[in-house]
């Protein structure tokens, strides 16, 4: 360019002028708001993953405690048969040992009620502590065992005693009522002022036992909703009451037969409560009755119950019960099953990755392979779990439910993360380190397996364990090959025996109606996720640490 294209350039575009500042400006504003969107977008990321983790720990906390109460257990030598230690009437003795609380429940009615505070698995819990401690026969022994899922809950504060008896809408038509002065309350009790036809043509003969009296009081008393298509107003008369006041009023006073007559008909005892206290309560479904809450308070009161660390979360194998549920079933099988994934997906995956990347000759076959490995990594994971059902199972006879297949199912799920990866990391190796080993007269695997592989180990070893965590938290394929069966045990847990995973034991859980497994799904997720951040802090660590920087 020449002094006098310059100069025309610098005539042309007038730096200082008003309109150059404003583009700049403009462009500024412009860097500021790609920096806000940019924050915004980290804030509400953040926002979401605050709301995910609150909401779990809300509704998860609560099953890392459980509500025990304290049984004083006499182990009379005379109950045992000490080469059949498990076949004692362990029923029996912890019935016995729970009523000693309550000396003046006596009837047997009242004690089924009574016991089924206490959990259905404690038996259980006092057979195991037996054969496990033969030498305590003949002592009393203080053993803790769990409450029952509602007393749980309630002790917990997770359920009420008490819920609404009426809905809103129940609520609304008795306000009606209310505006227009019809209910009415006398001698405690309340009652609804209703003007009623008494219709000859519903008494046949003058026959009072014959009468329709049910149509005269509803009748009546659908006056005062003229315009409801509902019947749902007949609920908040006591109709077989009001059935009698009638019927009273007819014999008393013949008379008025063929007369309209207002008369005070009693209330079903739910608008009753309401009419008179303003809100209508009823026991929760969950409790049998109001003397249960009686004696759980009295062993509150007594100081019989605690609420220790709910080891049995880890330790138990799932159960129908909530308060005995535990993870130790799901936690063995994912276990197993990510054994099998990285034994197979490992070896697999970086011996792929070092041919295609470095022996494979380059032509179409390559590209077709390597575009088929790219695609595979973004097929949906119930197809992996439709293959591993229709090969593993179906044709090779493998067990079902087995983490051997749930593993082998992973594996290919997991495959081409790790082989994506793998790649990735040998691309990263400086030539020079290859034509440096290969100048000193090292052959090719040489170089591979002394120099280029040691120096993408921590891309390696990222991607796979990427590539376990995404396989850790996969449910659909481990739903399809069995891998959600009812396991209550888990002394014979291995390769080829039933098993489950974590999240087939949160699929499991969430679909349970007990209210207790709403609070142990969410305990389950949390411990899902501590799995799933350990993994990837361990990525992290072992690529800083193995990383070398050129």
């Amino acid at each position: 360019m020449t002094d006098t294209q310059s100069g025309l350039l610098s005539s042309q575009h007038d730096w200082s002028s008003a309109a150059a500042r404003k583009r700049v400006k403009r462009r500024y504003a412009a860097d500021r708001r790609l920096q806000f969107y940019g924050i915004g977008a980290i804030a509400l990321s953040i926002l979401l993953l605050g709301v995910l983790f609150s909401s779990l720990m809300f509704t998860g906390y609560v099953a890392f405690y459980t509500t025990k109460v304290a049984l004083e257990v006499p182990f009379a030598a005379d109950q045992f048969d000490k080469d059949k230690l498990g076949d004692a009437n362990y029923r029996g003795i912890a019935k016995t040992a729970f009523l000693t609380y309550f000396p003046e429940v006596t009837s047997r009615a009242e004690q089924r009620n009574l016991v089924k505070i206490m959990s259905s698995g404690a038996p259980y819990i006092i057979r195991d502590f037996v054969v496990a401690n033969p030498d305590r026969i003949g002592s009393t022994v203080t053993i803790q065992v769990p409450v029952s899922d509602p007393f749980d809950q309630l002790y917990k504060g997770v359920i009420p005693r008490y819920i609404d008896a009426l809905g809103q809408d129940r609520i609304a038509l008795f306000e009606k009522l209310q505006r227009r002065n019809v209910i009415k309350i006398e001698g405690g009790k309340a009652f609804a002022a209703t003007d009623i036809f008494v219709n000859p043509a519903e008494i046949p003969d003058g026959d009072i036992t014959k009468a329709d009296l049910h149509g005269m009081v509803r009748e009546g008393f659908a006056a005062y909703y003229p315009k409801q298509t509902s019947r749902a107003y007949q609920e908040i008369l006591a109709e077989d009451a009001s059935t009698q006041v009638l019927r009273a009023k007819i014999e008393a006073e013949p008379g008025i037969v063929g007369k309209t007559v207002t008369l005070m008909l009693p209330l079903a005892p739910a608008y009753d409560e309401l009419a008179r206290t303003g809100a209508s309560k009823i026991v929760n479904p969950r409790f049998g009755d109001k003397a249960e809450f009686v004696w759980f308070d009295k062993l509150i009161s007594a100081g019989a119950i605690s609420t220790p660390f709910t080891w049995e979360l880890f330790t138990n194998a799932d159960s129908r019960y909530p308060e005995l549920a535990g993870l130790a079933g799901a936690l063995s099988g994912s276990f197993f099953a990510l054994l099998v994934c990285f034994l197979l997906s490992f070896p697999i995956g970086i011996a792929t990755a070092v041919y295609l990347e470095e022996f494979a000759p380059k032509n179409k076959w390559t590209d077709l392979v390597e575009v088929n490995i790219n695609n595979l990594a973004a097929v949906p994971s119930v197809v992996f779990g439709l293959l591993g059902l229709a090969l593993f199972i179906n044709t090779f006879g493998l067990p079902r439910s087995a983490p051997l297949v749930g593993g082998m199912v992973l594996a290919l799920m997991t495959l081409p993360t790790i082989i994506v990866a793998t790649r990735a990391a040998l691309k990263g190796v400086p030539p020079s380190i290859r034509e440096a080993a290969l100048g000193v007269g090292a052959s090719k695997h040489q170089v591979m397996l002394h120099h280029v592989i040691p120096l993408s180990l921590p891309g390696i070893l990222t991607g796979t364990i990427i590539g376990l965590a995404q396989a850790l938290g996969e449910t659909a394929p481990l739903l399809l090959i069995g891998m959600n069966a009812f396991i209550p045990s888990i002394e014979n847990m291995g390769l080829t025996q039933p098993a489950m995973a974590l999240p087939t034991q949160i699929f499991s859980w969430a679909d349970s109606p007990e209210r207790g497994f709403v609070s142990r799904t969410s305990a389950a997720i949390m411990v899902l996720l501590g799995f799933l951040v350990i993994m990837n802090i361990l990525a992290v660590y072992l690529r800083r640490k193995f990383e070398r920087k050129w």
